[in-house]
């Protein structure tokens, strides 16, 4: 199959108001062109550097997802491009992200990662985090970073009733935040094996890479 067959196929299961990021990390920019070719305009990437680099060769109306874990002395490097940043998972991160937009003159938009999983490997903020970040002043003072939504990764099981419930738990959350702030629309969650489950939970946006780019 094609990456054009592969988008294609994957675009008719998804409803209008869920968006799809292909998930082009590591691809080579060859592959990019392919998908860029019939209409995909939403790349994640997890590295800055690779990201910056198809950012350079690529066409500008792209829109360039930060999906991986950010290190606060990377921000810099894509501040000035950047269209979305998934895994905000500190206070520390979100004031360096305001801090270089600024430097850029631009307004980054932002999501808050949640940790749902088991595992422990994986980033994000738990609800307690979570709500005092929203309730801060110091957050509320930043002009430069706008919080679009929640993210989150489930545990890598085949338990698909563990997976439901974690994208619940996420899903309710959101709901949450929602009371705390205005102009939330996104709901990142669900990748290559459990994204129709995740869009049947209340996910708004979809990661998906070895379903259309083929395995790593």
């Amino acid at each position: 199959m094609s990456i054009a067959n592969n988008l294609e196929k994957i675009k008719a299961t998804l409803p209008d108001a869920v968006t799809l990021v292909a998930v082009s990390k590591t691809k080579p920019i060859a592959d990019l062109k392919e998908a860029y070719e019939v209409g995909q305009r939403i790349f994640g990437e997890n590295k800055i550097q690779e990201m910056t680099q198809k950012w350079e060769e690529l066409p500008k109306d792209i829109q360039w997802h930060m999906i991986g874990h950010v290190q606060t002395n990377k921000v810099k490097y894509m501040a000035a491009y950047v269209n979305l940043i998934h895994g905000v998972d500190s206070f520390k991160l979100l004031k360096e992200i305001n801090k270089q937009a600024k430097k850029n003159n631009r307004i980054i938009d932002c999501l808050l990662q949640i940790h749902i999983a088991e595992e422990d490997t994986k980033f994000g903020l738990d609800k307690e985090e979570l709500l005092s970040i929203l309730e801060s002043d110091t957050f509320k003072a930043l002009e430069n970073i706008k919080i679009k939504g929640l993210m989150g990764m489930a545990t890598f099981t085949d338990n698909e009733q563990q997976v439901r419930r974690e994208f619940k738990s996420l899903k309710s959350l959101y709901d949450v935040a929602t009371t705390k702030l205005t102009g939330l629309d996104t709901l990142s969650m669900g990748m290559s094996g459990d994204y129709l489950s995740a869009i049947e939970e209340g996910s708004t946006m979809v990661r998906i890479g070895s379903s259309i780019f083929g395995s790593r």
